[in-house]
């Protein structure tokens, strides 16, 4: 027999191959010999026949064609179904679960530091636990044995309150619990290096075989089609008369199936599929890994536990345990086999060894168990640790469900709801940005990757391997990545790096946070934090400014970023905020698209600019941006015929406007062209009472209210170079943005500072943006807005052209809405007791919960906290300004409860007179 001891014992240090070449081949002869087994009573490879031949004929036509008949594939089949898409076919090459579903450990946990994903779950929860079982009369194989959160520092005991405030929102019962009271409860548990620990009572594991095969059955009830033993080997595209590619049609090893959709469920596979049919899926494949022990007395009926700081979990199985984790050194598959199916690798205990060691000192009894199984099988990875969802902007009618992280069973249930609503209506019901495979894409910049990073195969190790040995970390609100930086600089970057600025990463984008008063810290190439071999950097100055930042609390640097957003406030202040999207939208049709994609008029003269959102269907925010009318001939701008607009839009969200507009533009089919210069110009915005006098003296244009009013931009030259200057703020100040030429930003930059020194400016960065911006009331879009939040809910009225006639997308939804009530308002909440706060924290209104925060932040010049959060009436009722002035509020953070003032306009400057130029 195999003992957990042993594997201590034999797994000696080795040299491990570099990430980047293939492993050699591990033998189980390197540990205690233990079959490779899943800890299961029934896998449906048990039923399979022998045959390869398809379980039935495919048809000759369909509206949607699944592949791949795992949790994701069986999840949004059933959806499908369900929501009234009978003639779905679900194709699977082998069996189904046979790829990555049937060796997954099954686990759910209901609490996550999102708000979306805590729905998801939520959803699967209750698919698994009472939909499928009431439709089939089957049981699932759902156990609810509860989940156990261990912390063995105040830090990670503090994220788990934050998860613990967060489900109050959504009726997710559990505990924060006492060493002493967790060994009531777990008493097989070493508590001796507990800090506390969090309990969550229905929390609970799947089954992957019973889940499936249940799903299956609901599926085909409602008249979905299953073929198993049915391999896809091409997918027909073609483009229609406008040159847009759409699928046309799924070819397999038994016949073809016209089709307009095909959904990507193909898990480690997905990346091959997506190549059928020109589809780039950036994910990767690697080894992951649990072993199953022998029985354990005492062990039965206890909750599963996950240790995160040792990065291990322990799930019940039956009488004995499974044991995993995340290492910090995971073997990748570098060649995919079509032919794997219910297969394992032998287990290498080298690299698994470490999770040995965490499960031993957390259950002692394990030392002397005997391993039963290894379970070491293909999981698929990507470089966020986020699902790749939605339709593909390559390939009209592509969609993807895969690239789940291991996360597939406990998160298949709501997403495949969603992606079963997205493919119907075009779009999910609830925010999916974070998911959305339209940040991924290759013909624009990318919030989530960039083109030049996805089919960079270094950029995508490095990431995914930071994402899978960081995935038991605590989040941290300023935690940055150290993989794949550098990737992106704007023409600034060297300058400001030379200054003391401390970058953020955002989308390959390396952009100024803040500034550092020790001068330069540099990102340094990834080091793997040591793994593989791997020299870890000696007194690296940027990793260490991050670890000073690993608290709840308010960090290190909080004065540092008061300076900077009290000298914007009282002086003035340069934000390099080059990483901007700017889109140029313009033809002879370019104005009918305007008017129909943006909330508000921006048919005006040349030289306004609007502040606008644009909406989907529902009347859902999906962007926020300003538009500025152009003319032909304009030296800034490509050369153009007919009407033109400059969009300018947060880098954060740059793919997402550019994704929308195209979609549109394309079911619209109207003359005219959206153009990407974001790499093209540089921008920087100069903020602050004092903005005027410095920039008069670089600006050859009279920067007076009369001749240079809020809300307009002119051409002008600084520094010799030709700019394009915008009056606008997004902290609350006087100010312009100078949207400069790339080969020019350096030396505009330098004018403008050397004009301001006398005057006191500083570097600001994103850190002090988002302190003043919140302080204002404006809005960001993906916290204060969302795709499922409206203009009347997020106090964005003012945006809508509503008084006119012109349609827009979306206008009927928000009339609708207006009509009916506002059921749901977006509030400004200020505590008086100064509490760092970040979002999620839950919200009291006359002592029942109301909703919770989606961003907050310190404001310096008010000095106070800051927060906003969205709010319901419980007994269902509107949510006017009466009854948000009625209440009487506090703010929930990791389960302390403080008072707070509800505002109904912005708490710095209410009547905005300070942008007007009037101090």
């Amino acid at each position: 027999m195999s003992y957990v001891s042993c594997a201590l014992r034999v797994a000696a240090p080795r040299r491990l191959p570099a990430p980047w070449r293939r492993p050699r081949p591990f033998s189980s002869a390197t540990g205690p010999t233990a079959k490779k087994s899943v800890p299961y009573q029934k896998t449906l490879k048990e039923e399979d026949s022998g045959s390869r031949e398809p379980s039935r004929p495919p048809p000759s036509s369909a509206e949607v064609v699944v592949v791949g008949g795992g949790s994701l594939g069986c999840q949004t089949t059933y959806h499908l179904a369900k929501q009234g898409v009978t003639n779905v076919v679900l194709l699977e090459r082998d069996r189904l679960t046979s790829g990555t579903t049937w060796h997954t450990a099954g686990l759910l946990w209901q609490l996550r530091p999102s708000d979306v994903e805590v729905e998801l779950l939520a959803h699967t929860r209750d698919v698994v636990s009472r939909e499928l079982p009431e439709e089939t009369g089957l049981h699932t194989g759902w156990v609810e044995n509860g989940g156990l959160f261990i912390a063995s520092n105040k830090q990670r005991l503090d994220e788990y309150k934050r998860l613990m405030s967060l489900g109050k929102v959504y009726g997710v019962e559990s505990y924060v619990l006492t060493p002493s009271q967790t060994k009531d409860l777990y008493p097989l548990m070493n508590i001796d290096d507990l800090y506390g620990t969090l309990y969550v009572p229905k929390d609970g594991t799947m089954d992957p075989a019973g889940t499936c095969s249940t799903l299956a059955r609901a599926a085909t009830a409602r008249g979905a089609t299953i073929i198993e033993n049915c391999p896809v080997t091409g997918i027909q595209v073609r483009a229609d008369d406008f040159g847009v590619k759409r699928v046309y049609a799924v070819e397999t090893a038994h016949g073809t199936i016209q089709t307009p959709c095909v959904v990507n469920c193909a898990g480690v596979w997905a990346r091959a599929l997506g190549q059928l049919a020109g589809v780039h899926v950036p994910l990767v494949g690697m080894h992951h890994a649990y072993v199953v022990t022998e029985r354990i007395e005492g062990i039965q009926n206890m909750p599963n536990v996950r240790d995160h700081d040792a990065s291990v979990y322990l799930r019940l199985q039956g009488d004995a345990l499974s044991v995993g984790g995340y290492e910090s050194n995971p073997i990748f598959w570098e060649e995919v086999s079509e032919k794997f199916a219910f297969g394992l690798f032998d287990l290498d205990w080298d690299v698994f060894t470490q999770h040995i060691e965490g499960a031993v000192n957390r259950v002692p009894v394990l030392e002397k168990t005997g391993i039963k199984s290894t379970v070491c099988g293909p999981e698929s990875f990507t470089a966020d640790h986020k699902p790749l969802m939605g339709e593909a902007p390559e390939v009209r009618g592509f969609f993807l469900g895969c690239g789940f992280n291991s996360a597939g069973m406990m998160l298949g249930g709501g997403c495949g709801r969603e992606l079963a609503h997205w493919i119907i209506h075009g779009r999910p019901e609830k925010d999916m940005y974070g998911y959305d495979i339209r940040q991924v894409t290759p013909a624009a910049p990318a919030p989530r990757f960039h083109h030049s990073l996805t089919d960079n195969n270094r950029w995508i190790r490095e990431r995914s391997h930071e994402s899978y040995a960081k995935n038991y970390s605590v989040v941290f609100p300023h935690d940055e990545p150290l993989a794949g930086r550098n990737m992106r600089k704007d023409p600034l970057h060297e300058e400001l790096l030379r200054q003391g600025c401390v970058f953020q990463e955002r989308h390959g984008w390396e952009r100024p946070g803040w500034f550092s008063p020790g001068g330069a810290a540099p990102v340094l190439d990834y080091d793997y934090y040591g793994a593989y071999s791997q020299e870890r950097h000696k007194d690296y100055t940027y990793n260490q400014l991050l670890e000073d930042e690993y608290t709840f609390d308010f960090p290190p640097h909080h004065d540092i970023i008061k300076n900077e957003c009290l000298t914007c406030r009282n002086a003035l202040a340069l934000f390099d905020m080059s990483y901007f999207g700017k889109f140029y939208l313009v033809g002879p049709e370019a104005t009918k698209a305007a008017n129909w994609l943006f909330t508000a008029d921006v048919s005006k003269a040349p030289g306004s600019t609007v502040y606008t959102c644009m909406l989907n269907k529902r009347g859902g925010v999906e962007s926020d941006l300003t538009v500025s009318r152009i003319s032909p001939g304009d030296p800034l701008a490509p050369a153009f015929e007919g009407d033109g607009y400059y969009l300018a839009i947060g880098g954060a969200v740059a793919q997402q406007n550019w994704s929308h507009i195209t979609s549109v533009l394309q079911d619209m089919k109207l003359q005219c062209k959206l153009l990407d210069c974001s790499e093209e110009l540089g921008m920087m915005s100069i903020q602050g009472p004092l903005s005027r006098v410095v920039l008069q003296e670089v600006l050859d244009t009279d920067l007076s209210n009369e001749a240079f009013p809020f809300s307009t931009h002119k051409l002008a030259t600084a520094a010799g170079c030709r700019v394009r200057a915008m009056r606008l703020s997004f902290v609350g100040e006087m100010g312009w943005e100078l949207h400069v030429p790339k080969e020019d930003c350096v030396k505009v930059y330098r004018a403008v500072m050397q004009a301001g020194a006398r005057h006191g400016i500083t570097n600001a960065g994103y850190r002090a943006i988002d302190s003043l911006s919140i302080e204002k009331g404006y809005r960001h879009w993906h916290a204060d807005l969302r795709p499922d939040d409206t203009p009347l809910e997020s106090g964005l009225a003012f945006t809508c052209k509503l008084k006119s006639s012109i349609p827009f997308l979306g206008r009927e939804a928000v009339e609708a809405q207006k009509a009916k009530g506002i059921f749901r308002r977006l509030v400004c909440f200020t505590t008086e007791e100064k509490v760092p706060m970040f979002g999620l924290e839950a919200v009291w209104r006359d002592g029942k919960v109301v909703g919770h925060i989606r961003r907050a932040d310190f404001g310096f010049a008010i000095n106070k906290t800051i927060a906003y959060g969205y709010i319901r009436d419980p007994a269902g009722g509107p949510v006017s300004l009466d009854f948000v002035k009625s209440g009487s509020y506090e703010l929930e953070r990791m389960g302390v409860t403080y008072p707070a003032q509800a505002h109904t306009k912005s708490p710095f400057d209410p009547d905005n007179k300070r942008v007007k130029g009037f101090y």
